[in-house]
């Protein structure tokens, strides 16, 4: 069988990067020291500014990023694969930053990169609004990643509101799908749980989805519950609202076997968009 050591940090960012990496460089070494062998992080993990202004004045190209220098040495230190959930860089000729998530091996390379596609543009009504494509540039492509393991479909965040982009990710060999995320809090309660269970549901993959929890900068509240989740859709492990690391250990066997009891990856069907209704009359001819 093919069993998996994973661990999700679930860590409280600030808007500065120094004490957000200290915290989350911690956690990595508790996760190792419990013999983890892939160490996910959530989105925006070294830093989590709410003004718009100051997101674009404090980010760097990826090249010259500290939390991201951090990250690739631990992974050399500890021996673990890495995912850097998400990280805010500078792209040349781009006046907005680019939100990435960094797949780093145990050798310190960057094996994969993805680009967040779906942007958070909402007023969830908890007081704040958001407008995410304010300062980031979407991606423009899905990723698969290769690790020992298998394939690993990457995105983040918002990103698991689109269950198309899961359904492809696993249509094209992923049997693991990260969700790293910074939710908030208000719709965290409501609907997080719902849609990381539907996503492995649905594609019969696990969900590794690490999450930050806490009170940030200017009052805004992440939910927490970091998750993973088998393909079945049962929560192996939930990380509840405090800072802190949640392990387990994963049989990816368990991919095949659900996918052989409700092949439904396999059913997919072509149709025509829908038009207009027809409205018919009840009268007689």
């Amino acid at each position: 069988m093919a069993h998996l050591k994973v661990a999700l940090i679930q860590n409280c960012a600030e808007r500065e990067v120094g004490p957000s990496v200290a915290e989350v460089e911690s956690l990595v070494r508790v996760a190792a020291h419990n013999k983890a062998e892939f160490i996910l992080l959530p989105e925006m993990v070294a830093m989590l500014e709410p003004d718009n202004a100051a997101v674009l004045k404090k980010c760097v190209p990826e090249a010259e990023d500290p939390a991201l220098k951090t990250f690739r040495g631990l992974a050399v230190e500890t021996g673990a694969w890495i995912l850097v959930g998400s990280l805010l860089f500078k792209e040349p000729g781009k006046s907005r930053v680019v939100n990435r998530s960094l797949l780093v091996d145990p050798a310190g390379n960057i094996t994969a990169r993805y680009d967040k596609l779906h942007l958070f543009d909402v007023d969830v009504g908890d007081g704040q609004f958001y407008k995410e494509s304010a300062t980031v540039e979407p991606g423009e492509r899905a990723v698969l990643a290769a690790t020992p393991w298998g394939l690993l479909g990457l995105s983040i965040c918002y990103d698991l509101r689109f269950a198309y982009l899961y359904r492809a990710l696993a249509q094209a060999g992923a049997g693991m799908l990260a969700v790293p995320a910074a939710f908030t809090y208000a719709t965290g309660k409501a609907h997080w749980h719902i849609l990381a269970r539907a996503r492995a549901i649905e594609t019969g993959s696990f969900v590794l989805a690490p999450n930050q929890c806490g009170t940030h900068a200017e009052g805004r509240k992440t939910w927490g519950h970091s998750l993973i989740v088998d393909p079945w859709g049962e929560i192996i492990a939930d990380g509840g609202e405090e800072i802190g690391v949640i392990q387990a250990t994963i049989d990816l066997d368990q991919v095949l076997e659900a996918r052989r009891k409700i092949p439904a990856l396999k059913h997919d069907r072509d149709f025509p968009a829908p038009g207009r209704p027809v409205l018919q009359s009840m009268a007689g001819e």
